[in-house]
């Protein structure tokens, strides 16, 4: 059973975009790409090669958390991805305990590296060691593997919350 919110974090280049999409299709979901409501000075600044500051992430998560309060008072479930690599940033984002759920994409970064520079994306490959160095890993998430196919991570989701919720 999906919570109201399901948030896909972790560092990019995991594919979170992959799972959510997959997860949103499975679970009848509005969809949410983080990275779609940074405004454009964060992607000029990463395109640069020139990771983000704090300051430059709250507009992008108060903006986030404006979409999850949106589909909560609306009564609609939502998946949303957010690399959320702090436990600050998931604070923002999290709203009344099993409502808001998070899902951590964690894979090693020799792993990450080599996807990431298989991509055409905003943010350059050399970029995801400021990511790992950011990464403060949660307690609170469900942890899925990298390496699984899509397929397995939905299922492994899917087993996870149909276990929580009972």
């Amino acid at each position: 059973m999906l919570p109201r919110v399901l948030i896909v974090m972790g560092v990019s280049g995991t594919g979170k975009t992959t799972l959510a999409s997959a997860l949103a299709e499975a679970y009848r979901a509005r969809y949410v790409e983080a990275d779609d409501y940074h405004p454009q000075a964060n992607i000029d600044k990463m395109a640069g090669g020139t990771p983000l500051t704090d300051e430059d992430r709250w507009p992008w998560l108060r903006a986030l958390r404006d979409e999850i309060e949106a589909a909560l008072a609306a009564g609609q479930p939502l998946v949303v991805t957010c690399s959320a690599l702090k436990q600050r940033y998931r604070d923002v984002l999290k709203r009344e305990g099993e409502r808001v759920r998070f899902v951590f994409l964690d894979g090693d970064f020799e792993t990450i590296y080599a996807r990431m520079q298989q991509r055409d994306h905003f943010m350059p490959a050399a970029m995801l060691q400021s990511q790992f160095d950011a990464l403060e890993p949660p307690t609170d998430a469900l942890r899925v593997p990298t390496t699984l196919t899509t397929e397995a991570q939905v299922a492994l989701v899917d087993e996870h919350l149909t276990h929580t919720a009972a």
